[in-house]
């Protein structure tokens, strides 16, 4: 395995954030414990998990099934630098959800990692990430609450997640006017196929010292050899990936990227993250495995080096926006 620092703290994280987003609702108990196991026995040590997974009635249940596996013992808690979410409500769902349990108040902020370690069945919480923007909560508010977590020991590093690059900007200049740390990484939703990251969100990152950290690098399964897979009978796409696929000019893209990737005896799923860890500023991609062998074959990523050719040929199929401001200025 390969580590490199988080953004621009001391914090040494595997180039594989191992997510837990399926433990519950598609893994079950036992299975993800053996994936976590797998993934720390490979020295995947950055486990990114959230509030809110489990979902609908079993929110917070993916917290609780690490929190068990963490009971096992064996240095497991110490091994892991756990990141989990804040912002989703966890009171319930509807027009009776009572105010002031979701989103990033005080009140709330407070109210929430409170519960997640009690789930998690941890005294402390390394990377404690901000879901979504709040829209209504000043950011002093927020490093105010954030300042007192870190006092108490319950949380070490704030981040953020699905941030635009302006609000990475406020919310460290907020962080910088209070001496505080502000943000020390950013989730963002960013592949081969959805590149606008690269304008704004992950330049702002960088000029601010943020690790990156890609979700849905396989784009909701497009760029796992989809194509491939059908014709196989194996798997048909779903959902986001189906709907984008049913597009000709989407689903001829991708044909030509699985074609690409048969000319060299590539996967296309591997090939997806290895590119991801050519990206700058890039920490590592999420991987959320919902089986063992899906573990595997992201791991096998790692050892990939794609050639010159390879990712001109890329680059080619999925043109980036370019830099910001010249993608959409002179």
């Amino acid at each position: 395995m390969k580590y490199t620092q988080l953004g621009r703290t001391g914090l040494k994280v595997s180039r594989l954030v191992l997510g837990t987003m399926n433990f519950g609702p598609q893994t079950d108990e036992a299975d993800s414990h053996t994936i976590m196991d797998a993934a720390l026995d490979a020295g995947i040590n950055f486990f990114d998990t959230a509030n809110v997974y489990g979902w609908g009635e079993n929110k917070g249940r993916t917290e609780q099934i690490i929190g068990s596996w963490f009971a096992k013992g064996g240095g497991r808690r110490d091994k892991v630098v756990l990141a989990t979410k804040v912002y989703g409500n966890m009171a319930g769902d509807g027009p009776s959800t009572w105010p002031n349990h979701d989103k990033l108040s005080a009140v709330n902020i407070r109210r929430a990692v409170d519960a997640s370690l009690q789930r998690l069945g941890t005294d402390h919480i390394d990377v404690y990430q901000f879901h979504h923007i709040d829209r209504a909560t000043p950011f002093e508010e927020i490093w105010q609450a954030i300042d007192v977590l870190v006092q108490q020991g319950k949380i070490l590093y704030a981040a953020s997640s699905n941030f635009p690059g302006y609000k990475i900007a406020q919310a460290n200049e907020a962080a910088a006017r209070r001496g505080s740390l502000g943000l020390v990484s950013e989730q963002c939703l960013y592949n081969l196929f959805e590149r606008r990251a690269e304008m704004e969100v992950i330049p702002a990152a960088q000029e601010y010292g943020l690790g990156v950290i890609p979700w849905s690098p396989l784009h909701g399964g497009l760029l796992g050899g989809v194509i491939r897979k059908e014709g196989e009978g194996s798997r048909r796409a779903s959902g986001r990936s189906a709907e984008t696929l049913a597009d000709p000019a989407v689903r001829a893209r991708i044909q030509s990227y699985e074609d690409l990737l048969d000319k060299h005896g590539l996967e296309p799923g591997e090939v997806a993250l290895a590119w991801l860890l050519t990206r700058p500023g890039v920490t590592g991609p999420i991987v959320g495995p919902r089986t063992l062998a899906q573990l595997e074959s992201a791991l096998r990523a790692l050892e990939l080096e794609l050639t010159p050719e390879l990712l001109t040929g890329l680059d080619e199929i999925f043109p980036g926006p370019g830099p910001s401001p010249e993608a959409f200025a002179w």
